[in-house]
């Protein structure tokens, strides 16, 4: 049983490795909010379509900038999970 976990405990810092080194790309707007971050859930890089930067309405391109990080760390959440799940087999591990 210890060479169990230890194999799974292996296996689960090569999947947070894995992880780590992914980036996580969502747009909002129709794409005139572009957003990436890695694994770790930096921000690595922000386009912005100059037609949504209207100095009236910055509110609006806010809205959008969230929007996209939402999204794109619910992929970086659901990657986590996946790769958790499939070196756990599905069972629950405290911390995880």
């Amino acid at each position: 049983m210890m060479k169990d976990m230890q194999k799974m405990q292996s296996k689960l810092m090569q999947a947070q490795a894995d992880l780590q080194n992914r980036d996580f790309t969502a747009e909002a707007g129709g794409g005139a909010v572009s957003l990436t971050i890695d694994g770790n859930g930096k921000l690595k890089a922000l386009k912005l379509d100059p037609k949504v930067v209207d100095p009236e309405d910055v509110e609006a391109l806010e809205d959008l900038v969230i929007a996209a990080f939402q999204s794109a760390f619910a992929q970086r959440e659901s990657a986590t999970q996946q790769l958790v799940g499939s070196v756990t087999g599905g069972m629950k591990i405290p911390g995880l």
